[in-house]
Parts: structure tokens; C-alpha cells; sequence
């Protein structure tokens, strides 16, 4: 790995704000996404954020959201290293299946194995994330990948 190349490492408080920026952007769902900032994966390069991607964890399901890259970095594999690396971690932790809500990245995420589901077939304990709640809208498709 170059030294030019992005670094991935878990979010800590003081990238809220960059975090925030980025979802904002992006138009996804701010709600929620500070109670979780500590399962965020961000990647950085020379001190400045390029993507970010959250896990919510509900017992052994998870909600993967909040996947966004800067504008100025998209088209260069960020957004994929960061999947590829909540993913691997989240079967590392003992996840054994990840569900998320998408109005624009379907076959974005369907290249990482997410096959879109019925909202019935989501599990009970997801229901208690904000993006379930209201902050993601009822058109959004949902999508699950087993681990």
C-alpha cells in the first residue's frame, strides 16, 4: 500500500462533524448516525476524511448505512474498500446477516452479495433503528446480505 493511499480506521468523536458533512452531501439520514459513531468505519488520507460507513448492530443482525464518499473521490474503489471492511468485520464480530435501506445504490450493493428482501423479512430488532423509524423513506429498498 502506497503511502498516498487512503487509510481505514474506526471513527472517533472528533470526526463527527467531517461525518456529518459527508452524509449531508450525500442526502442520507443524519439521524441516528451519532449514537453509532463508534462502529463507523472512516477513510482518511493527509488528515482529511474521503468516505465513511456505519454499522448498527441489533444481537446478531446488523444495519449497514450511512456508506458515502466526497464528491471530489468518488469513482476510485473508497467506497468498496469501506464495504469490503464493514463486511469482514462484521463477520469477524459475529454478525450473521446485514440488512440496509437504499433509494439510489441497489446495484451498488448488490455487487457485494445484498439481494433486495421485503420489509416483512427484516429482522424484529432492526425495527428499532432510526432509519426504520422514519429516517430513511418507506420507498427505500431493503436488501440483506447473510455472513
Amino acid at each position: 500500500m502506497s503511502s498516498d493511499a487512503p487509510v481505514l480506521r474506526q471513527a472517533v468523536a472528533a470526526d463527527w462533524s467531517a461525518v456529518e458533512e459527508l452524509l449531508a452531501a450525500n442526502q442520507l439520514p443524519l439521524e441516528g448516525a451519532r449514537q453509532h459513531l463508534d462502529s463507523f468505519i472512516v477513510a482518511e488520507q493527509h488528515g482529511r476524511l474521503l468516505g465513511c460507513i456505519g454499522l448498527e448492530r441489533y444481537g446478531d443482525a446488523g444495519l449497514l448505512r450511512s456508506c458515502a464518499v466526497a464528491d471530489t473521490d468518488r469513482g476510485g474503489g473508497i467506497g468498496a474498500l469501506l464495504t469490503k471492511a464493514l463486511i469482514d468485520g462484521a463477520r469477524r464480530a459475529g454478525v450473521k446477516q446485514l440488512v440496509l435501506l437504499t433509494t439510489t445504490a441497489e446495484n451498488y450493493f448488490a455487487r457485494f452479495g445484498f439481494v433486495q428482501i421485503s420489509r416483512d423479512a427484516i429482522p424484529a430488532a432492526l425495527q428499532d433503528s432510526a432509519e426504520f423509524r422514519g429516517a430513511c423513506p418507506a420507498s427505500a429498498t431493503a436488501m440483506r446480505l447473510a455472513l
